[in-house]
């Protein structure tokens, strides 16, 4: 279905405004709050109140319910559900869904049934163990993390599905580059759990650094252009994203740094290649 008939149904229908801007009433101010409140203890909570938000035509709750469906969180992860709902926010002149609809690969028209009646939104499957970790150093090491960080394993898993990146290459980066610490900093200013220095955090639109869920998108966006960039050779990605891609093309292949040297070879201890 053409992308401007289907905005005009939903405008028609009501689940879409043409003229309401993203700061609503109070009282869907008041909604959006309680909403971004439950996210990270009772995400399938806050869907359910960004649903009653998207069928008023609030365009904060359908994005933040596209991001929901994006990552499973509290809802079955459903890319195409999250496609649709960022093409209605990004539409109607919201600047984040229409960052990330340029960043994905996914068209759809598809809605949620709690978008389209006052019906509640579907639970995610309760188990988030489907990662199938046969290394046992990054096994060992997800396994050691506290619990107030494990909630990072799911965001890094889906971020990276999202991107067409392996969750566990991410995840191997993560553990070498931070050790899922959120604030670590080195002292070449490489900041967040993927180390992403200010020129690589620009180039890749992530504004706050220390922001987990940013500071991942931009990590994997950076892993995927090197797959891309390196056809699929990890050891050229791991050596790019130690030392940048200059060098690993200047050297046609890994550079002869020890500390990139040393690099790759942890990652490869976490991401062990076929022979």
């Amino acid at each position: 279905m053409c992308r401007a008939i289907f905005l005009l149904i939903l405008i028609n229908s009501g689940i879409c405004s043409a003229n309401e801007g993203f700061e609503g009433s109070p009282t869907q101010q008041t909604l959006l709050k309680k909403a971004n409140q439950l996210e990270r203890q009772a995400p399938w909570q806050a869907a359910k109140l960004y649903c009653t938000g998207a069928r008023a035509g609030l365009i904060e709750a359908q994005y933040r319910l596209a991001m929901l469906f994006a990552f499973g969180q509290g809802v079955p992860e459903d890319r195409e559900v999250a496609a649709s709902l960022l093409a209605m926010a990004a539409q109607q002149g919201h600047l984040e869904a229409s960052n990330m609809l340029e960043t994905i690969r996914y068209s759809s028209d598809k809605l949620p049934g709690c978008v389209l009646t006052d019906t509640d939104p579907p639970h995610a499957p309760h188990s988030i163990q489907a990662f199938g970790i046969q290394n046992e150093t990054l096994s060992t090491r997800l396994a050691s993390l506290p619990k107030s960080r494990r909630w990072l394993i799911d965001m890094i898993k889906s971020i990276a599905q999202w991107h067409d990146v392996d969750p566990l290459l991410a995840l191997s980066i993560v553990s070498v580059e931070s050790n899922f610490q959120t604030h670590a900093q080195s002292n070449a200013h490489a900041m967040g759990l993927m180390q992403l220095i200010p020129a690589t955090a620009e180039r890749f639109n992530v504004k706050d650094a220390f922001d987990a869920s940013q500071n991942v998108k931009g990590g994997v966006r950076y892993l995927r252009w090197l797959l891309n960039r390196y056809h699929g050779k990890i050891e050229l990605v791991a050596a790019a994203y130690n030392a940048g891609e200059g060098a690993v093309d200047k050297y046609k292949g890994v550079p002869p740094y020890k500390e990139t040297r040393d690099y790759v070879k942890r990652v490869l201890q976490h991401y062990p290649q076929p022979s």
